[in-house]
């Protein structure tokens, strides 16, 4: 059968035609693969490498413990503690799921349906309001990408995810995801997010918290809690209604979650506590271990530092400085307010006394001897018997040429109207009223605090300087100060270890000693500048007589007091002269607090310490103090210099400790001009040491000695302290006999001798002979000739 022409050429037009659609067609898929492969291709060149995500280790910082193991401090770059998932609440999962992917189990990496969804809804609203990133986008951005906002990143990004999702299981991604992101205040990853807001390791958070945590990433800082309470409790609502969504949780859990109130942790920096303690290890561990190590490594650090007496360093030292300050005069208020601003913004709640404020004085009263002060949003008044120490005006830094004192003053030759001044809140009544303030003013004189288990080294507390932000030096371990007559203990422990007793009698009276070739003439005097004739060991340091002990070295020798010092743990450089009876060499807190511990420790030392090991974040070991306990004094000789002590706090020089009531032994010290105040004191339980001074020097006041500005910061820390031990006495070696003696000869007393004073001796070291009558000079001397000899 023939075809019609017309027919075919008909059939020939649509063959060509769908050739040619087909020809185009495959055209378009080539030069589309083309151009996608084009495009990977460009992109791909310099993608970062992800093998490092098979040995993922992220930043984490080093934490510091106590001696109770609560954390006290941190460094890092970024402040992160890895946690598995298998250790992170189901919960918390869910939440960010439903909040940040809720298809992450489903899609490779990238989620088209919802990057369709995203488009939709912000081309529907005109902006931006749904973003389409997936968590694994996300981390390659936090991990690999900078934070730039381009196309060129964006393809990088899925490129990378998609990558990423064929390397690592879901929940290896989301593990690292979940310790990786930001949740703001400085806290990465969920571990230490549930530590900054909530004080709870992860583990431990419950629902309505997880979901406050889970809308943060988005935008820290808009969500802060302490910023933004109404956005971040709205966004904790957003994420539970998510959860409802996805059926992760019921209505009625969403409803539950949703009223429950949310207790946020202040947000206080840990290391407020141990500033200086906390700088010092710093140094070590980097000096030791390096950077990385220390910022990024997560090292595990657990020292000596009991929290508890810390703080009650902390509150003494203040304390004591505050007094001292005080004492040395008032400087004037610290600006005038010109009425453009507060001096100080409103309190979200209502003052508390003992708080120190920034003051306006708005007010000024001498008839009824009053001042008015607005502070933190409330008006107290500020009595003249709260202000009656700002009489002693300070008009420099030099006591006592700089000070001014204002005879029968008035509240205005204190305080005048706008002046911007430091108060304290003596007593608040509720919501501010009937608040009345005392006048303060921030101290610049230093002091440094140390305390020591005598039996472990362990340093239990220290405070480097009143400060630390006001100065980072840490005076109790680095500066080398005079310690004056704290330094006498270790003269009068060689005597006694020498053969000397308590009892020996030696000559408190002047003495000058000429260098011929230097052409000096050294005179030293007693505090008093009175001298006392022949008096036993145990009164020449009871009431540290300057002069008896000069003669007393003299006497048994400076090289062998060096040697001592250095047995007992002190390194700093010593004078080989007599000045070294009256502590003219420079040492440190440290070292001269750790010396008394031997006599605490019945004559062991112990080096002092403040770290107990190092671990790694994977819990192994780096480094484990062991106890290196040393006998280095005789139990004999450390007693009965302890005993020695105890009689300078029962009737000495620092007789106001008497009062705490307990076994108590220690020493004062001052320098020359008032320049240092020293106090170092023990229990059996604890060794505390204390240093006050200036750093440039200066004098800190007439008759301001160890006594009155050292002794009080000691006191206030060891009647709080010594509260949690029980009263226990000074150990007594059983070598240690009792005679009555003379105390004016150091001879055994008559029996029939009244006024006989009972004496602790070494055994074998008690006099012998008993006393006839009072020795003339001649006698006392050649009594003193026979001791040098010895």
């Amino acid at each position: 059968m023939d075809i019609p022409l017309e027919n075919n050429e008909g059939g020939r037009r649509r063959f060509r035609w769908l050739k040619w659609l087909l020809l185009s067609f495959l055209s378009l898929v080539l030069l589309a693969s083309v151009s996608v492969g084009g495009i990977i291709w460009y992109f791909s060149r310099d993608l970062p490498s992800l093998e490092s995500l098979g040995s993922y280790e992220p930043s984490q910082a080093t934490r510091i413990y106590s001696d109770d193991n609560r954390i006290i401090g941190q460094f890092y770059i970024e402040k992160r503690v890895f946690v598995p998932l298998s250790k992170m609440p189901k919960e918390l999962i869910q939440a960010i799921l439903a909040v940040e992917d809720s298809r992450f189990y489903e899609h490779r990496g990238f989620d088209y349906i919802r990057m369709i969804k995203a488009f939709l809804t912000n081309l529907e609203s005109g902006r931006i309001r749904q973003g389409a990133s997936t968590i694994t986008q996300q981390l390659t951005r936090s991990l690999f990408l900078t934070p730039e906002r381009t196309m060129k990143r964006k393809f990088k990004e899925i490129l990378l995810a998609r990558k990423m999702e064929t390397m690592l299981t879901k929940d290896e991604i989301l593990e690292i995801y979940l310790n990786q992101i930001y949740f703001g205040h400085g806290a990465y990853g969920v571990q230490v997010a549930g530590r900054t807001y909530f004080g709870k390791d992860a583990a431990e958070l419950n629902l309505a918290e997880v979901a406050f945590l889970a809308g943060l990433p988005k935008a820290p800082n808009d969500y802060s809690p302490y910023r933004y309470p109404q956005k971040a409790k709205a966004r904790q609502g957003v994420v539970l209604r998510r959860m409802v969504d996805e059926k992760f949780i019921t209505e009625e859990q969403y409803h539950k979650a949703y009223e429950q109130d949310l207790f946020f942790q202040k947000l206080v920096p840990e290391e407020e506590l141990a500033l200086h303690f906390q700088e010092h290890i710093r140094q070590y561990l980097i000096a030791k271990y390096g950077d990385d190590a220390v910022y990024k490594g997560g090292l595990n650090v657990y020292t000596t530092l009991n929290i508890d007496m810390q703080r009650t360093a902390n509150r003494a030292v203040k304390t004591g400085l505050r007094e001292l300050d005080k004492r040395q005069g008032y400087r004037g208020p610290i600006g005038k307010y010109d009425g453009t601003a507060e001096p100080a913004e409103v309190a979200l709640t209502a003052p508390i006394v003992g708080d120190i404020l920034d003051g306006h004085v708005t007010q000024v009263s001498d008839r009824e001897g009053f001042a008015l002060v607005q502070a933190a949003g409330v008006t107290g008044k500020l009595l003249m018997e709260e202000m009656a120490w700002g009489a002693r005006r300070l008009k420099g830094p030099r006591l006592p040429d700089d000070l001014q004192i204002i005879e029968k003053p008035k509240a205005s030759d204190i305080v005048k109207v706008h002046d911007l001044i430091k108060v304290r809140v003596k007593k608040a009544g509720a919501e501010g009223k009937g608040v009345f303030f005392s006048l303060e003013q921030e101290p610049i004189v230093e002091s440094a605090f140390v305390a020591i288990d005598p039996a472990t080294g362990a340093v239990k507390a220290l405070v480097g300087g009143y400060d630390f932000r006001r100065s980072e030096f840490n005076r109790a371990l680095i500066a080398r100060r005079q310690p004056g007559s704290a330094f006498k203990p270790i003269i009068y422990a060689t005597a006694i270890e020498r053969g000397l007793t308590p009892a020996t009698m030696v000559l408190d009276n002047p003495v000058v000693y000429t260098d011929e070739e230097l052409d000096k003439v050294w005179k030293p005097e007693n505090y008093e500048e009175k001298f006392y004739g022949p008096i036993t060991l145990r009164e020449a340091l009871t009431y540290s007589r300057n002069l008896a002990t000069v003669r007393l070295l003299e006497q048994i020798g400076v090289r062998n007091v060096i040697d001592f010092a250095r047995r007992v743990g002190i390194q700093s450089p010593l004078t080989r002269d007599l000045s070294l009876a009256l502590g003219s060499s420079g040492m440190t807190l440290m070292e001269l607090t750790s010396a008394y511990s031997v006599f605490a420790n019945q004559g062991v030392r112990v080096e002092p310490t403040l770290i107990i090991s190092v671990s790694d974040h994977n819990g192994r070991v780096l480094e484990h103090r062991e106890l290196a306990p040393q006998q280095v004094v005789s139990k004999e000789t450390a007693y009965v210099v302890t005993n020695m002590m105890e009689d300078v706090i029962q009737r000495g020089t620092a007789r106001k400790a008497k009062s705490l009531g307990r076994p108590l032994a220690g020493k004062t010290g001052t320098t020359n001009e008032f320049t240092d105040a020293w106090f170092i004191g023990f229990s059996p339980n604890v060794v505390a040491g204390v240093w006050v001074g200036f750093d440039d020097n200066r004098t800190l006041g007439d008759r301001e000695a160890g006594g009155s500005a050292a002794l009080p910061i000691w006191m206030n820390f060891m009647q709080e302290t010594l509260a949690r031990f029980p009263v226990t006495p000074f150990s007594i070696p059983d070598n240690i006999v009792y005679a009555k003696i003379d105390p004016h000869t150091g001879l055994l007393a008559p029996p029939e001798e009244e006024k006989g004073v009972v004496e602790i001796f070494v055994k074998g070291t008690e006099p012998k002979d008993y006393k006839v009558d009072t020795p003339t000079p001649t006698q006392f001397f050649k009594l003193d000739e026979e001791e040098a000899a010895f």
